[in-house]
């Protein structure tokens, strides 16, 4: 029997098609077919939408739970003379550009620290509330709604110092914005701003938010002084200079810890590479830069995290001793595993 074979057709490759030409036929079938829903040309102007900002960070310590709230954002001209205000502009300006921050805008947030204990809600500080909604700020309020919390079931609302960003929250259309806390405040602090003396001349107006805001609530409120506790884990010290009475809150739990500085620093970099420079803001300019030394020291040479209620949102970080004088870390990771 004779075996037929079939000869073997090798099968032949197809033409390859350059990158180029598959992006033409893509075109091509795109032309003919139509887009697929919701595709546009790649020439189709796509309107934009503006910025966004986070309006809350939380994150665990220790057996706490903190969570940074961020009242607003305030843009204006600056940093200097408002920062280094005994420097010439070009020695500011210098510093700026060498951290790649422009030299004629400034951007100042304002950041209320909440911190559940586990057996009650501290709220530190309260913005500037509702006289600054306008101005897209006093939005405290809304960023505790959106991170879950009510107003009326925070505990304590604590004080760090009596300038208006700080108090500007605590009254609502001339109630209680936070109908069910207790507070504490310096006594130092209280005693300075509703003294006679502060009634009239320049400081005329921060003694008159405190009229408002505060005094009425001086029922409620316990006054401390430094070493003193809010609650188990949190205990204020001294950082007079910024104001009179200014505190600062040592936070810890189960190990860990966490440093509150309020007003000790107001700008991440020139306040923190030069902490001797004078700020305008500060009632007792040589003091505060005495006070930013003793703390900003204690926070980078035990490394501390801090809150600060003026450093970038979410205001957390950590401090490295350089040259004359810090660089602020910000955190990234360190709280989320």
């Amino acid at each position: 029997m004779t075996e037929t074979i079939t000869p073997h057709r090798p099968r032949l490759a197809a033409p390859a098609v350059s990158r180029r030409a598959a992006l033409a036929l893509a075109a091509a079938g795109a032309a003919g077919a139509g887009l697929a829903p919701g595709l546009r040309p790649a020439s189709a102007a796509v309107p934009t939408q503006g910025g966004a900002r986070p309006g809350w960070y939380r994150f665990s310590l220790g057996g706490m739970e903190v969570t940074t709230l961020l009242d607003g954002l305030r843009i204006g001209e600056g940093p200097h003379p408002t920062f280094g205000a005994d420097q010439e502009a070009g020695t500011v300006a210098s510093l700026l550009e060498e951290n790649f921050l422009p030299t004629d805008r400034f951007a100042n947030g304002f950041t209320p620290v909440l911190v559940n204990t586990g057996s009650s809600l501290v709220l530190f500080d309260t913005g500037l509330g509702a006289g600054a909604r306008g101005n897209g700020m006093g939005k405290l309020t809304d960023r505790l709604s959106a991170a879950g919390v009510n107003p009326d079931d925070i505990d304590t609302v604590v004080i760090t110092h009596m300038h208006g960003d700080h108090i500007g929250g605590l009254m609502e259309d001339g109630a209680p914005a936070f109908a069910n806390a207790s507070y504490v405040m310096g006594q130092a602090e209280y005693d300075f701003w509703t003294a006679d003396a502060q009634k009239t001349g320049p400081t005329e107006r921060g003694a008159a938010g405190v009229a408002a805001n505060v005094v009425p609530l001086a029922e409620k409120t316990t006054f401390i002084a430094p070493g003193d506790s809010v609650a188990p884990g949190i205990e204020a010290m001294e950082a007079f200079g910024h104001t009179p009475g200014h505190l600062v809150f040592h936070l810890e739990s189960e190990g860990a810890r966490l440093m509150l500085t309020a007003d000790t620093v107001n700008h991440y970099v020139v306040s923190m590479q030069r902490p001797d420079w004078e700020v305008a803001y500060d009632m007792d300019k040589a003091a505060a830069a005495a006070t930013r030394r003793k703390v900003l020291g204690m926070i980078a040479e035990e490394r501390i995290p801090f809150a600060g209620y003026h450093m970038p949102f979410p205001a957390l970080g950590y401090l490295e001793a350089r040259d004359e004088g810090f660089r602020f870390v910000p955190a990234s990771y360190q709280f989320d595993v």
